[in-house]
């Protein structure tokens, strides 16, 4: 399982001009938020990329506005390993456990996925908070994930599997969260 002391959530490329293709774009969206807002609680790091800004614009207002003491990573490449920014922020957390959200589950979460188990880290995808332009899409790449040793998860397991237990400030934190 993974624990707080451990995991980073990395949250891959929901720019202006990709998220609103996204199949299930509504629900993709609010459980991203929902796990970006659970991690602050809980502490844990949030690595945060954008895919050639330039082309695809800045990250949406609705997950931007929850990040604002964080800085997205520009990266070209598909897998955010391939960019020593990225691997330099990963190496500096320090943390073996990665989930990851974002877009698109069968590009760069899915090769991002393939290079971090590669590397010796433990993944898990957050299943309802990645997402492809078509469904399709996005269960190949979810398919391919596990197929490849990475591990499907979603936005409430991840959470509440983080928080343990069911008491304290930040119990009743994370239900107002996951309501």
């Amino acid at each position: 399982m993974f624990t707080v002391g451990n995991t980073a959530l990395l949250v891959i490329d929901v720019q202006v001009k990709l998220a609103h293709l996204m199949y299930g774009k509504e629900e993709f969206v609010e459980n991203l938020r929902k796990v970006i807002k659970g991690a602050q609680v809980l502490g844990i790091p949030i690595i945060w990329t954008e895919q050639n800004p330039r082309g695809l614009g800045p990250t949406i207002p609705e997950i931007k506005e929850l990040l604002p003491d964080n800085r997205p990573i520009t990266k070209f490449s598909f897998s955010c390993c391939g960019e020593g920014d990225f691997m330099e922020e990963l190496r500096r957390q320090n943390r073996k456990q990665i989930l990851i959200t974002g877009i698109e589950a069968h590009i760069c979460v899915y090769q991002t996925a393939m290079d971090l188990l590669g590397l010796g880290y433990e993944v898990e995808v957050v299943a309802d908070a990645v997402s492809s332009r078509v469904a399709g899409n996005k269960r190949i790449g979810l398919e391919k994930v596990r197929d490849g040793g990475g591990r499907l998860t979603s936005t409430e397991t991840a959470i509440f599997e983080l928080l343990r237990v069911a008491e304290g400030e930040r119990f009743k934190e994370i239900l107002q969260i996951m309501k």
